[in-house]
């Protein structure tokens, strides 16, 4: 009988328990994400289908082109939900010039793709989105990787954060021949390599018209390469290898921890333009990458038309699969309400509005029975949600001025006036904080 209420296959309904957690873990990003010097920007979640697949943005050659949710109004006119919130704003930039540069600005908010379904890959989905505009500089990049050391390590996530250039992959196949038109299928497969293997990889390059030559005289160049003394006679890739390493000792000296070289790594290839980067938990619980990113020096000259260069870079954390990996990891207490205290009265109720308003005051969360419930069931009601502490007010409180703070997870009760109450309790401000690690 329930599954006709079920929501829509790709797609999650999420109860308080579920979302005090998720907000939690939206506190920890916001946080950092100003501390990092980014502002708030909010854009619409319809765009236009030209927007949306403009150059730069998407094309029909890629996944995610055929996972855009495409419709008409009634005006017919074609829009989609947007898939991601890069091109979003790239559009705004374009339609802001005069903004000063450079531009920090971080989104947060749901994204539709309408792609399969797995643990940590849903069809609508929460994107957390940083990036900076109008720099070249590597030290941008560079800000990112340590923003990712920071922002996991107060979520208690132990990651490992991996990283690659576009130019070094670039060059890379342009040495072993391979022919521009093949370039995003030979690199496709070749991102599987640390997951499916070499032979593997062979197969998958084959299906996708790579000869078996080809794809092993790729591998044959980077396999044992080293971005600090790299052994091969070609100035464009020993080029991307001293962004590798320029962009690591950058990141390190802001605090980043954990990054590997992958030279395999591959990610946007229809508009990333040098350094790209992911995280993945360090115990490989979680498949999926907690986030992601990349410099796209392209796509806000081609929303413009305007051959002059705007440089940006930038990252989106996917909140759906760090809240996976926090479960995952055992690092999330589950918690039911943001209640703190719940005010129960006995025949006082014009009093308790009183003691709910002067509470809320105080700034602490504060409910009240609505129900006329009996203490007991009251009681109960408020150790159901897991609240930490009852305050019960009848004729005698009343009169004394005080109330009676129940504590639930001990049991203990005590008389106490209002002026002392907030000093007397010990209350968390909104849901619990993520563990961190050692």
């Amino acid at each position: 009988m329930t599954e006709k209420f079920q929501p829509v296959k790709g797609t999650r309904d999420f109860l308080p328990e579920e979302k005090i957690l998720r907000q939690s873990i939206l506190d920890v990003l916001r946080k950092a994400f100003e501390e990092f010097g980014f502002s708030p920007l909010e854009t619409p979640a319809i765009e236009t289908w030209e927007i949306a697949t403009k150059k730069g943005s998407s094309d029909s050659t890629t996944d995610v082109y055929r996972e855009i949710y495409r419709f008409k109004d009634q005006g017919e006119r074609e829009l989609t939900l947007r898939y991601e919130l890069t091109f979003p704003l790239a559009r705004v930039i374009a339609a802001n010039p005069q903004i000063p540069k450079p531009f920090k600005r971080y989104q947060i908010g749901k994204v539709w793709r309408d792609g399969p379904v797995k643990t940590g890959r849903y069809r609508e989905f929460w994107q957390c989105d940083v990036d900076t505009v109008g720099s070249a500089s590597l030290t941008a990049d560079a800000e990112i990787l340590a923003m990712y050391t920071k922002i996991f390590k107060e979520l208690g996530l132990k990651v490992v954060i991996k990283i690659n250039t576009i130019k070094f992959l670039d060059n890379v196949l342009s040495y072993a021949g391979v022919p521009p038109e093949k370039r995003n299928a030979i690199l496709i497969s070749l991102d599987k390599l640390e997951k499916i293997g070499l032979e593997e990889v062979v197969k998958d390059a084959k299906e996708r018209g790579i000869s078996e030559n080809e794809i092993r005289e790729v591998y044959k160049i980077i396999k044992d390469i080293d971005p600090e003394n790299p052994d091969i006679d070609n100035d464009g890739i020993k080029e991307g290898l001293e962004d590798i390493t320029e962009l690591s000792r950058l990141a390190i000296s802001m605090g980043a921890k954990n990054i590997y070289f992958v030279p395999t790594l591959t990610r946007g290839l229809t508009y990333y333009t040098g350094p790209i980067f992911e995280v993945f938990l360090k115990s490989g619980a979680l498949s999926s990458s907690l986030a992601g990113g990349g410099r796209w020096d392209n796509m806000i000259s081609d929303f413009m038309g305007s051959k002059e260069k705007v440089p940006a870079t930038g990252t989106s954390f996917g909140l759906d699969t760090i809240y996976d990996a926090m479960l995952l990891e055992g690092k999330l207490e589950k918690q039911k309400t943001v209640t703190d205290v719940f005010v129960i009265p006995i025949k006082t109720k014009e009093y308790c509005l009183g003691v709910v308003r002067e509470l809320r005051e105080l700034g602490i969360n504060a409910d009240m029975d609505i129900m006329d419930r009996s203490i007991s069931k009251n009681l109960s009601y408020a150790n159901s949600l897991g609240i930490p502490y009852c305050i019960i007010v009848g004729h005698e409180e009343l009169m004394k001025k005080v109330v009676k703070l129940r504590d639930m997870k001990s049991g203990e009760e005590r008389l106490i006036s209002l002026a002392v109450l907030k000093n007397e309790i010990k209350y968390p401000k909104r849901g619990k904080k993520p563990k961190k690690t050692k």
